[in-house]
């Protein structure tokens, strides 16, 4: 625990001091937070990720090994980040012309990951695009466009092919359009292309 702080950073990583964490994260081996950077309360970010100056992390955020949440990316609380995803920041990158210097070439664009959501190991999220709470995003896939709330997304280019409860298990609309989680019970009705929950 670092003298004075509530929060702990392993003493391999490089943290700058204009940087907001929240009592409780823990910040392991070899990882990076950059200066305007905000980590809300008990998140645990992983060995060899990065947090840019003006991405955002709420609480209880978890980010497993080698992530890189870019500028313009937030999470917002408990979003979980499997190991090895990919955030993007820029449709059209180019390395001679670079966004903050040629700004007639375009801009970076933001990405928002809702309450709850879980990205699994892998994924690339193309930025632009915004990610439902508690929504699951398979290992491999990759996000091209909005996920709704509760929607399990596989494969490239992600496509939905179900829904899931908050609490992670697969539920299903066999009797309608009202289903009940055989796990933790919460209730859940569709409406058109979107779930909510009721209970």
């Amino acid at each position: 625990m670092d003298q004075g702080k509530k929060y702990f950073v392993h003493e391999s990583c490089t943290v700058d001091h204009d940087v907001q964490i929240g009592e409780g994260t823990k910040v392991w081996h070899n990882s990076q937070i950059m200066s305007g950077a905000q980590i809300g309360k008990n998140c645990v970010i992983g060995h060899n990720c990065f947090v840019g100056p003006e991405a955002k992390l709420g609480n209880g955020v978890k980010l497993e090994s080698n992530v890189d949440v870019w500028d313009l990316v937030t999470l917002e609380d408990y979003v979980f980040v499997g190991p090895s995803a990919v955030f993007t920041n820029d449709l059209n990158p180019r390395s001679k012309y670079p966004k903050k210097k040629y700004p007639e070439y375009g801009q970076w664009v933001p990405t928002l990951v809702k309450e709850g959501a879980s990205i699994g190991a892998n994924v690339t999220v193309v930025c632009g695009n915004t990610i439902g709470r508690h929504a699951l995003i398979g290992a491999g896939a990759v996000v091209t466009k909005d996920v709704p709330d509760y929607a399990l997304i596989v494969g490239n280019p992600g496509i939905q092919v179900g829904w899931i409860c908050e609490c992670g298990t697969r539920i299903h609309f066999k009797d309608g359009d009202e289903t009940t989680c055989q796990t933790c019970g919460r209730q859940y009705i569709k409406e058109e292309n979107r779930v909510l929950c009721k209970t």
